[in-house]
């Protein structure tokens, strides 16, 4: 017979091999490439100590990562801000919602032909984004800056029908968010969202003409479906998200081009 000793170590070493079995839960996160990615990286290593196994998914452009999400092949995403997703389910009544708010990245004008925003000739063109909330973003930061004069200015949707003043005549050019940064070699101006700035090799603190505060509502954030927002799971990914860790990366590696928000 087994002393009670015994017993008790043997019952105690199953318990942990139960515990050791059970696996940790796997989870699908959409980000865009570059710096969401990398910041993802650093919370899938951080959440896998907290039992919660992170499979990081890469895309190149701001559609994709919600219409996936919704589908149900993601169970989150982090790659933009909440503007940029109500907009989204505006149009497409899909049931996604904020869960946290992750990073700042105050957004800046670039061009390579001139080092002012003062330089801008009359007539000069301007890239923006063809989305409705970055476009509008775009537009804020020209007005905050007097380039121009928008009808409302605190408008998330502002649009170029919505310049209300435009001095030096400036022509406006939208295009996809992802193409911008390619196209500062054709146009005199763009406006370039920060990740794609970082993999095009520019410094959104110290090169963009002019550059919007790091206040505002274009804070970037955690998306995951309306049914999923209370599971434990988000929990978890979120305190992953804003932990130490994972701040001392984003100040080490990004330098003020992207911010912590907790």
């Amino acid at each position: 017979m087994l002393s009670w000793s015994r017993r008790a170590l043997l019952a105690a070493a199953l318990v942990l091999a139960s515990t050791a079995a059970a696996p940790a839960q796997a989870i699908r996160v959409g980000v865009t490439a570059g710096p969401h990615a990398e910041v993802l990286d650093v919370v899938r290593k951080v959440a896998a100590t907290r039992g919660l196994d992170v499979a990081v998914v890469e895309f190149t452009d701001y559609v994709i990562p919600n219409q996936a999400l919704a589908a149900g092949d993601l169970d989150a995403n982090s790659f933009q801000h909440e503007p940029y997703l109500r907009n989204q389910v505006a149009k497409t009544g899909w049931r996604l919602v904020k869960v946290a708010t992750t990073t700042a990245s105050p957004q800046g004008i670039y061009s390579k032909r001139f080092k002012r925003i003062e330089d801008l000739p009359a007539g000069a063109t301007i890239a923006i984004q063809n989305d409705p909330s970055n476009g509008a973003r775009s537009l804020q930061i020209l007005h905050a800056n007097g380039v121009i004069t928008l009808k409302d200015p605190a408008s998330g949707t502002a649009t170029i029908a919505d310049i209300a003043g435009n001095p030096k005549r400036f022509r406006f050019v939208e295009l996809d968010a992802a193409q911008l940064a390619r196209a500062l070699d054709d146009v005199d101006a763009a406006s370039i969202n920060n990740n794609y700035a970082i993999q095009a090799g520019l410094s959104p603190v110290t090169d963009p003409l002019i550059r919007e505060p790091v206040e505002g509502p274009w804070v970037n954030i955690i998306a995951v479906r309306e049914a999923d927002r209370d599971k434990p799971w988000v929990r978890t990914l979120v305190e992953a998200y804003r932990s130490q860790p994972v701040k001392d990366f984003v100040l080490a590696r990004f330098k003020g081009a992207y911010v912590p928000t907790w």
